[in-house]
């Protein structure tokens, strides 16, 4: 374990809750336990992030393409993957409280952390994590299926039609951002581990023989995208998983971990998973080379980013004090707003008019905040927490000059610029 952050997780979700980044979900009506909703600026934050992962890794890349798959499947996808089988915790219930844990992670001759009793647990059990549901109107077993508790298992499924439909071939990936379920016994510390979560995944298919030349390209990719994210180096750390903790497919995994206000945990992983998955699905029909009518089972390599998880590292990782301010120094590429427009005064309504033609001009290319509350020096402190990284503000001499002050985010600069000068220097300052 990492020694924990100074800065406390309970002050991420109070700015998460007080900026409209994510709310607790159903809250009028007495919330639900591990659910969460991303408000208008966390969705934006979010969708930058998804849209950067997938500009990086399908657009620029000729060598992988994209799927999105259905959340229900065959069952019989899971009995292949060995889901049904081999996907589960270990379970261990307080005999006084009935409160459930993963005895994985907690000390069993410790008191319950719930109602304090001493030796109560039960033998931890094997407690299976598919999220269940039915298809149809009767509740019976035969209309039983799950929710996908990862995305991987749609591309290999989906792998053959894949080839036929694209001129793609090996080595090639597939990749697809979703959403999977997971019926988490231990679910906690806000959006990092919940049972509604997104993933960010690729399924990178190779021969057998190249796994190690991939596995290491994959490996330095996720490093560089951490990177790209603002995140700084020294809060990462590799940890090589041992044998008898990897998943049931893997033959060598590891996780990229990061420094968390509550410790050290996983951010995002990167699993050889062999030739587990098209062996079991396509088991009658293995992959022929067009160039060598080779048949045989393609590897994979699979590298996995989740989404949420990387908000919260982002956000985590972006929080700053200054003096008696509070900034979120979050990429460029990241933010909900790349600037905010304000009238100095929104009681004069030359001000407010020439305020809102520079905003409607910037909006056609930027996501841009209008604020027109309260004084000049709030408005600054409103932008700051939220990361915005510069403030255009009208006064009386820009009525006279068409221009007005831009001040940056990061060093507190003020300038004054022509109006039709403000796009570009946004634009370029952004690409820096």
């Amino acid at each position: 374990m990492g020694d924990p952050s100074p800065l406390s997780i309970d002050t991420i979700v109070s700015l998460a809750k007080r900026r409209g980044f994510i709310f607790p979900g159903s809250a009028i009506h007495g919330g639900l336990a591990n659910s969460w909703d991303y408000g208008p600026l966390g969705v934006e934050l979010k969708n930058n992030i998804k849209q950067l992962w997938w500009d990086r890794f399908v657009h620029r890349r000729d060598d992988i393409v994209g799927i999105d798959a259905a959340l229900i499947m065959n069952p019989k996808v899971w009995e292949a993957s060995g889901h049904l089988k081999e996907f589960s915790d270990p379970l261990v219930e307080c005999k006084k409280c009935h409160e459930r844990f993963r005895s994985d992670l907690i000390v069993l001759s410790a008191p319950c952390s719930s109602c304090g009793a001493t030796g109560s647990f039960t033998e931890p059990r094997a407690f299976n994590m598919m999220l269940k549901t039915f298809l149809g109107p009767a509740e019976e077993k035969a209309n039983e299926v799950f929710f996908r508790p990862e995305t991987a298992q749609a591309m290999f499924v989906d792998f053959k039609q894949v080839l036929d439909t694209s001129r793609i071939r090996l080595p090639f990936g597939i990749a697809q951002i979703g959403k999977a379920f997971r019926n988490e016994i231990t679910p906690g510390n806000f959006i990092f581990r919940t049972r509604e979560f997104e993933q960010m995944e690729i399924e990178y298919f190779i021969s057998e023989k190249e796994w190690e030349k991939w596995f290491e390209h994959w490996r330095e990719e996720m490093h560089s995208w951490i990177a790209s994210l603002g995140i700084q180096a020294n809060r990462i750390h590799e940890l090589e998983v041992p044998d008898g903790e990897r998943a049931h497919y893997s033959r060598r995994t590891i996780d990229f971990e990061y420094d968390f206000p509550f410790g050290r945990k996983e951010l995002y992983g990167l699993a050889y998973r062999t030739d587990f998955d098209l062996r079991n699905h396509f088991y009658e029909a293995p992959y022929k080379d067009p160039e060598t009518n080779e048949a045989f089972y393609p590897h994979v390599i699979e590298p996995t980013w989740g989404v949420d998880r990387t908000v919260l590292a982002v956000l985590c990782d972006a929080y700053t004090e200054v003096e008696d301010r509070l900034v979120l120094k979050l990429p460029p590429s990241l933010v909900p707003y790349k600037a905010a427009v304000f009238p100095l005064l929104a009681n004069k309504p030359q001000l407010v008019d020439f305020a809102r033609k520079i905003y409607n001009a910037l909006r056609k290319e930027f996501m841009v905040a209008w604020d027109d509350r309260g004084n000049i020096g709030k408005r600054y402190y409103s932008q700051d927490e939220i990361g915005t990284p510069y403030c255009v503000t009208v006064d009386f001499d820009s009525l006279e000059k068409e221009d007005a002050t831009v001040r940056n985010r990061d060093s507190g600069e003020q300038i004054r610029l022509p109006v039709d000068r403000l796009a570009a220097h946004i634009r370029n300052s952004l690409r820096t």
